[in-house]
């Protein structure tokens, strides 16, 4: 909003309006979207997280994690609430609203969180255990993730270079095209992408820290394949308009960190489904708007590795009979040896961001 007000309407050059001129740069708007999305979150923070006590709106604790996790179930959760509307009024403020880019993570970020929000709601407000059935909640999200895939395939969005073929890091051109099989792996990637930050939601901080690590990556990676010099340099494809996700993206940082003042060890809410589906939704989307999908697993390689530990830990006792690991998701493994929740949260921080560091040297090694 603030750059269609200010600079395609009031900005005269040589004028007093002049210095409107800054909101016509992303640079100016990223800062700013990110501290305007952390103001808000601190300003919402504690009325939504008084809303949820006083509605009762609060964690379900499993029996088998009573004995560590018992203290959890007096907290009020569904604050992904806080992150979503702090991601919409950032983004309204700071982002190009003519950009179909933004309009599209924007639309699959809110498609996934309300149906993490139906599923919190039927759960914690109904009563209803389960929530909503899984099925239906993977039916619902290969919907969301259908229709951006079909809509790309059949009308590009960032013009005749915007194809199916598909870039893997270390090569200077795309050495694959998907044609058709484009638009399963569209869906996989971004349903595959929200259900791994979902099962990495389990440790106080830890998902959203670790999306903070992979937000700050992908904003890297728009900034670049929106830039046509930068991407020429590092030898990217061009993508014109997709640097307008690095707007978004801060957007996201800054309602993450203010989410994180509030989550962080002992957590005062929780994400729940509404923020992490949603969360984990984006992620996804922004790895295949901007052509680098396959990064993704490097970029979220500590989702990656919390999403293997259930697959193979399933699949090891289904063929063997035999456990991997003590029990997972990969960081209640940790919690069962012994180390302390804040420990495990920190240490793996530290992953995501060795993660991040490695997805963004793959830009020059090419």
């Amino acid at each position: 909003m603030f750059y269609h007000l200010f600079y395609e309407w009031l900005y005269v050059p040589d004028t007093a309006t002049s210095i409107f001129r800054l909101f016509r740069y992303i640079t100016f708007r990223t800062a700013y979207a990110t501290i305007t999305a952390l103001v808000i979150t601190f300003l919402l923070g504690p009325w939504v997280i008084r809303k949820l006590k006083n509605l009762k709106v609060t964690e379900v604790v499993k029996e088998k994690y009573l004995k560590s996790h018992g203290y959890k179930s007096a907290t009020p959760t569904m604050g992904g609430i806080i992150i979503l509307f702090a991601l919409l009024g950032s983004t309204l403020l700071w982002a190009r609203l003519d950009n179909r880019f933004i309009l599209l993570v924007f639309g699959v970020t809110m498609g996934f969180g309300g149906l993490g929000l139906l599923d919190d709601y039927l759960k914690l407000v109904r009563r209803k255990p389960e929530g909503l059935v899984a099925r239906y909640k993977l039916i619902g999200q290969f919907l969301i993730a259908a229709v951006l895939a079909c809509y790309l395939y059949f009308d590009p969005v960032g013009g005749p270079e915007y194809t199916t073929q598909l870039a893997v890091p270390f090569f200077n051109k795309p050495p694959l095209d998907l044609d058709w099989l484009y638009i399963p792996f569209i869906i996989l990637v971004i349903v595959g992408a929200s259900n791994a930050v979902n099962l990495t939601d389990g440790l106080d901080g830890l998902a959203i820290g670790a999306v903070v690590f992979a937000a700050i990556a992908y904003a890297g990676v728009a900034y670049v394949t929106g830039n046509y010099n930068f991407a020429n340099y590092l030898k990217v494809s061009y993508l014109s308009g997709t640097g307008e996700l690095t707007v978004y993206l801060a957007a996201l940082i800054g309602a993450g960190l203010g989410f994180l003042w509030f989550n962080s060890y002992p957590a005062q809410v929780f994400m729940g489904d509404t923020g992490s589906l949603a969360l984990g939704g984006a992620l996804g989307t922004v790895a295949v708007l901007t052509r680098h999908e396959i990064l993704l697993v490097i970029i979220g390689g500590l989702f990656v590795m919390e999403a293997l530990s259930v697959i193979l830990q399933v699949i090891s006792y289904k063929f063997r009979g035999k456990r991997i690991w003590l029990m997972t998701p990969l960081h209640h493994h940790f919690e069962l040896k012994g180390w302390a929740e804040p420990k495990i949260v920190v240490r793996f921080w530290i992953l995501a961001g060795i993660f991040t560091l490695l997805s963004l040297s793959t830009l020059k090694l090419r």
